[in-house]
């Protein structure tokens, strides 16, 4: 019993070890998996649904019955689109959704920041923050929402799945509270709408992170995942030939049975 949990604790400082200080396959995997958990966060989701009743009454809905009718509307988007991602992620792939979702978002917060700063308590200003609102929901929750987990779940080997997963989990925890916390201390030095086109220029910075740093995993075993991060090139392209998974898994059967006869 001693000697297994000594063995243990070995493994898991050897994963920390590589994790702290990665070869570039894991370097990659790292700056993937962690980096789209932080932009799930640093758009502004929370933001968006935590203060929604504070943008609507921004945007000039006076009434307590208005605001808890549109703030029922974002609920009801969230929900929805969700499960409009899970019968598509499989379909359409993680990356597409991940387009989808990312450029939608940026529209639509682009659309609520201008609405506050020149529509505000105008009829049409507060359909259009609505319509912002609930559409910058739909479309984190067909894609950015979702598939950030999705992709930790697949992308790190099983020797430091739980490990990695996990420290991209604390980065999204945390960026959400940064968020949560400092969107009322921000909106009030430079207004709701400026708080918002911030959000708007993050999400394009997200829109160009995930066509550079996130392949597509639909459809490929474990070994084929891995080898996409093997390569910079094919990292960024996210395309893998079947022969070179076969030729990876080989060297792998290969490296095994060496070990076996030592």
């Amino acid at each position: 019993a001693a000697g297994t949990t000594n063995a243990e604790k070995y493994e898991a400082k050897a994963v920390w070890r590589e994790i702290l200080n990665p070869s570039p396959p894991v370097r990659r995997m790292l700056i993937t998996g962690c980096g789209i958990q932080c932009f799930q966060q640093i758009t502004g989701i929370d933001a968006t649904v935590y203060y929604s009743p504070t943008i609507f009454k921004e945007a000039g809905i006076k009434g307590n019955t208005q605001l808890l009718a549109a703030t029922v509307a974002v609920g009801l988007s969230k929900t929805l689109f969700i499960l409009v991602a899970i019968f598509l992620i499989d379909k359409v792939g993680r990356k597409p959704l991940l387009y989808i979702s990312t450029i939608g978002m940026t529209t639509c917060l682009l659309g609520l920041s201008l609405t506050l700063a020149f529509m505000g308590n105008e009829k049409i200003g507060i359909g259009m923050a609505i319509l912002a609102v609930c559409g910058n929901v739909a479309f984190f929750s067909v894609g950015l929402g979702p598939i950030c987990w999705v992709l930790s779940s697949e992308i790190f080997p099983l020797r430091l799945r739980a490990q990695a997963s996990a420290l991209g989990a604390v980065g999204s925890r945390v960026s959400s509270g940064v968020v949560a916390m400092s969107f009322l201390s921000v909106s009030r030095a430079i207004t709701v709408a400026g708080t918002f086109f911030i959000f708007s220029v993050i999400s394009v910075f997200a829109i160009a992170f995930v066509h550079t740093c996130v392949p597509e995993t639909k459809g490929k075993s474990l070994e084929e995942i891995e080898l996409l991060f093997q390569n910079e090139g094919v990292w960024k392209g996210g395309e893998v030939e079947m022969g070179d998974a076969e030729r990876l898994v080989q060297r792998e059967q290969v490296g095994g049975n060496g070990m076996s006869d030592c």
